[in-house]
């Protein structure tokens, strides 16, 4: 066993499990969290609609990328869901507070979102279910799955401010704004 599949190990256990944890947070309301009707509020406050859809969709790319991560199965695809995830967390709830996580900026995100890019390079290592399975993923492959996580994640930061840009409309009346 050589020492870089146990720090790619240490890595995928440690990024996909605090990924994870957070979509519990989200779609539990575990360990404090808001809970799936707490984080669909929250989405509607980011100005995202339907607010249903986005919740279920980042929570559980938190969730089930974070536990697919922290496994090693499908390790490429996992860590190409929460690369995305990560723009989106970045872009939409830290970029406006600046760097440090003291201020609630983008520090520790961007720090998880690191981990995940490294994975997604160097992939899962010896010590995953990938491994066990044979699955594995070509490195330009890997690259269009980073460069499509990170146009994915500006494009669904854009969804609220063209959301914006369209007429409310309740009983097929525009609304006055």
């Amino acid at each position: 066993m050589a020492t870089l599949d146990v720090a790619l190990l240490i890595l995928r256990v440690g990024v996909g499990l605090i990924f994870a944890v957070h979509g519990a947070q989200k779609l539990f309301g575990l360990w404090n969290g808001p809970g799936f009707a707490g984080w669909t509020d929250a989405m509607t406050h980011m100005g995202y609609r339907p607010a249903v859809a986005f919740a279920a969709v980042s929570a559980g790319a938190e969730f089930a990328g974070g536990l697919l991560l922290a496994i090693g199965l499908f390790t490429p695809l996992a860590a190409f869901v929460l690369v995305a995830q990560s723009v989106v967390i970045i872009g939409a709830a830290h970029w406006r507070s600046g760097f440090f996580n003291k201020d609630n900026g983008y520090e520790f995100p961007l720090a998880l979102a690191t981990g995940v890019v490294a994975i997604l390079f160097a992939g899962a290592g010896a010590l995953s279910v990938d491994a066990a399975i044979g699955f594995s993923l070509a490195p330009t492959l890997r690259v269009s799955l980073f460069v499509i996580g990170i146009a994915g994640g500006l494009a669904t930061l854009a969804v609220p401010a063209l959301a914006a840009r369209r007429p409310n409309r309740q009983d097929g009346a525009p609304q006055a704004r």
